[in-house]
């Protein structure tokens, strides 16, 4: 399912305009970037939690070559589910 499916979706299950589902899903995923920018830990009950990590240069190797790469630091973000939501899942 894209983001268009989710709208869509979203509009028929609130019971409001494609429009307003569509302004509110956009809302969330800024809501959710502004905190992960600042370094918050984003939470949804019953689904899972974001968070951003920071991983420390390291060395590498180039596996054709064997040539040792230096790899920069680097944040990524890191998605925990819920108990709740693996258990829906499997």
């Amino acid at each position: 399912m894209d983001k268009k499916g989710i709208t869509i979706k979203m509009s028929k299950d609130a019971g409001i305009t494609y429009r307003q589902a569509e302004k509110a899903f956009q809302s969330l995923i800024l809501n959710v970037i502004d905190s992960l920018k600042k370094g918050e830990r984003v939470t949804f009950s019953r689904f899972g939690s974001f968070e951003v990590k920071h991983r420390k240069a390291r060395t590498g190797r180039n596996p054709k070559t064997g040539e040792t790469v230096r790899i920069p630091p680097k944040n990524r973000i890191k998605f925990n589910p819920s108990r709740i939501f693996k258990d829906q899942i499997t």
